[in-house]
């Protein structure tokens, strides 16, 4: 059964209670693990993945983290370092439009995943993630429901796949300069849907996706 959330009962910024629950059981190597871009028509799915160390100190040194979606751009910019230089580890893993095309969305997003972790120094002894299962991943696990806005390690990698992957849809912006990659970061919006009807589908949409209807 899944676990439900009262949203009411969400608090505005995440805390560490979760981290403290295995931090007391000694396990001080915790990832939280969240990922951007799943529901995007066109760009890579990112993942992010975080280490904190076991120190309560960083509800003030992290105290302006919370779900990337509900930080502004510039928030999530300045927090970005804050949250690296705090971290004991961190990674950052894609897959591409068109990986997303051969194996589904959900597939690719756990590949994603996969890849931040293997760039990480350090191996985590439990993941905890933003209610995505990770079966290929030898490592016990936690999925929470409503994560990023609970758990401050999830928040933190959900910082670091959302900023990963906006730079790269500004960069995509200007390599297909007809669709607005820059503004609406690849998801469904009209000025995207009037962009696609005009030009057609390019080479970073994902194709097995029902854009088109």
């Amino acid at each position: 059964m899944i676990e439900r959330i009262d949203p009411t009962h969400l608090p505005k910024f995440p805390d560490l209670s979760i981290e403290q629950s295995f931090w007391m059981n000694g396990l001080t190597r915790l990832a939280g693990i969240d990922e951007a871009g799943r529901g995007a028509w066109a760009g890579p799915v990112y993942a992010g993945v975080v280490i904190l160390p076991p120190e309560l100190s960083l509800l003030d040194s992290l105290h302006g983290v919370r779900d990337s979606k509900l930080m502004t751009p510039l928030q999530r910019e300045t927090w970005l370092p804050v949250i690296q230089q705090s971290s004991l580890a961190w990674g950052v893993g894609f897959a591409s439009a068109v990986e997303i095309d051969e194996i589904g969305i959900l597939p690719a997003t756990r590949l994603a995943v996969l890849r931040a972790m293997q760039t990480l120094s350090i191996t985590p002894e439990h993941l905890v993630t933003d209610y995505l299962k990770l079966p290929d991943i030898p490592i016990p696990q936690t999925p929470l429901v409503k994560g990023d806005r609970r758990c401050l390690s999830i928040a933190a990698a959900s910082v670091l796949a959302k900023t990963s992957r906006d730079a790269l849809m500004r960069q995509l912006g200007s390599e297909f300069p007809f669709y607005g990659f820059e503004h609406h970061k690849g998801y469904g919006t009209r000025q995207h849907q009037e962009a696609i009807q005009k030009y057609g589908l390019c080479a970073v949409h994902r194709h097995s996706f029902d854009i088109l209807n």
